[in-house]
Parts: structure tokens; sequence; C-alpha cells
């Protein structure tokens, strides 16, 4: 659960009007926050209703925690060699096991400390969200991360059709396939930003939105001083390929042959991260270019109401 100096700021500076503060009180008593006489409120006004449009924020974040199972399972396995405790994985919905996986051997020690703290952040970001979802999260969904890199390699053209990629067999596998996930989850809290409508689960996705674009600096910082710019290029060209025919991703290298520069931050010409539909993220992490519901990094697809890729 929340503290209450969180519930109180919250309430305070969130709530710009009744209508605002209503949502509020609701959504905290969804998520188990225990506000006293929240259960009492009026539902809003029928403008109130109305203005309100597309997914619940419920929905929104219960699509990033599906994310964020991912992510937390790739990297403390390999960080530690073991998976989520079980208490983070329960909800509703099925709960699916995670193939794969397994301690990688880091021969750099900063590599190591990179690995690992983002582990725990990413650990931490499934609590928050579980916490902050109460009763409302969905429950960890089936994961692959055996299988699912060898498509993504070979979508990329890292490996030939025959062979099979290794997230976790060195550390440069282990940062190409972090490198996937990072940009993506960037991409997708950015996209989400506009749909959120509590001021108060708003400020906490940008805050795991900027972790994320920390992460991926990182990620890709190590990849641009390791000389691994070639397969970010062919793993961004490989997930435009799947979200779509705008030409948006970018590798940790642009330019030409004669003029190629350092891109360790992915921006517009405005200076500003791009954004992903769910449904883009999910062409991704489903490893389609197809509308589906389920397939490569989530076999059985993920849980909670949003859960179809685009096209």
């Amino acid at each position: 659960m929340f503290d209450a100096p969180f519930v109180a700021n919250a309430i305070d500076n969130s709530a710009e009007n009744a209508i605002d503060r209503r949502r509020f009180l609701r959504s905290a008593a969804v998520a188990g926050l225990g506000v006293a006489g929240a259960s009492y409120l009026p539902s809003l006004d029928g403008e109130a209703e109305a203005a309100h449009r597309g997914p619940s924020d419920s929905a929104i974040l219960n699509f990033a925690l599906n994310l964020e199972y991912l992510e937390a399972e790739f990297y403390v396995r390999a960080v530690t060699g073991q998976g989520l405790a079980d208490r983070l994985t329960t909800g509703r919905g099925r709960r699916g096991g995670v193939s794969g996986g397994r301690k990688v051997n880091f021969k750099s020690k900063l590599i190591r400390q990179y690995a690992r703290e983002i582990a725990e952040d990413e650990k931490a970001h499934v609590a928050f969200l579980r916490k902050a979802l109460g009763r409302s999260a969905v429950a960890r969904p089936r994961i692959d991360l055996n299988r699912s890199f060898t498509a993504a390699a070979r979508a990329a053209g890292l490996i030939g059709g025959n062979q099979r990629f290794d997230a976790f067999a060195n550390e440069n596998n282990f940062l190409l396939s972090a490198y996937i996930f990072e940009d993506v989850g960037v991409t997708a809290y950015k996209g989400a930003a506009p749909l959120i409508d509590n001021k108060t689960f708003l400020e906490a996705a940008a805050g795991l939105l900027a972790v994320e674009a920390y992460h991926a600096s990182n990620i890709r910082t190590v990849l641009l001083s390791k000389g691994l710019a070639a397969p970010s290029v062919a793993i961004s060209n490989a997930r435009d390929s799947l979200d779509g025919p705008s030409d948006l991703d970018q590798g940790v290298r642009r330019g030409g042959r004669r003029n190629r520069r350092a891109n360790v931050v992915p921006a517009d010409r405005n200076g500003l991260a791009f954004s992903r539909t769910a449904g883009q993220v999910l062409n991704i992490l489903y490893l389609n270019a197809n509308r589906t519901s389920s397939g490569g990094f989530f076999p059985g697809g993920v849980n909670g109401p949003i859960n179809t890729s685009d096209r």
C-alpha cells in the first residue's frame, strides 16, 4: 500500500477540482489504498464521464505491469539466476511460468553493477505497480526468455536461420537483449502518458518513464563503448519493421559511412523522445507485424484488457 504522505499529497496536489478529487478517491479505493469514505462517493456526473475516453487508468497501469514483469524476470534472472518471488506474480488473469533465463557470467565488474542496479529497479517497479493497483493487479503472464530472443535475433539478421541466440551466454548478448526492452519501455510510457486521467498516477508513470530512460541511456552508452553499434542498428531496424511504416527507432550510432556519430539519446528534431501506442509495443514484444494477441516474449499474451497488437 502507498504510505500516508503519498495519499495526502495525492489528494492535495493532484485534484484541481471536485471531479478530479472524486476520481482520485475512487481510484484509491479500487487500488486498495484505504482512503476513508471513498466507497461512499457519488459517481462522476455525466459530463465528466463523457469526457473520459480510452482505456482506464487501471488498464494502462496493468499494461505497464505486464512489461515490468518481463523486464524484471529478464534482469533478475541474469543477475541472480532466479526469478521473481511467487508473492510478486499473483493477481487477476492466468499466471504463467517463465521459460529460459539464467545467471550471466559478467566479465566486466562495472556492467555487473549496472545489471544489478537495473534488476533492483525493475523488481521495485513490479512491487510498486502491484501496490498501486491493489486487487486489480494482473498476474504475471507466461514469459519466454528463450526462443523469443532467437526469433528476435534472426529478425534483426544477427544470426542465421539455423542458429540460436542465447541472451544469457555472455555480457554482450545480455546487453543487446536488454536493448530490445529498454527503448521499448521508454516509448511505451511516453505513449501512455496522455491517456492517464489521474494526476497522481500520471506522476507515478512519469517517474517510471524517467527511470526507464536512465536504464536505456545506460545500456545504449555501454553498447557504443563496446563497439556494438552495428547490431544495435540492426535491432532498431527490426523493431521499426514490426511497429508500423514510420521510421522512428534509432540505433546508438547514426549517419552515413563518412559521418557516423554517436546517438546515445534517441530523439526527434525537437529533442523529444518518441511515443509508441500499446498496440505498437505489443507488435514488437509479440514479434509480429500483424494484429495478434500473443507470441514472442508473451506466448500466451498479456493479462488485462489491453492485450492486442496493431494492424
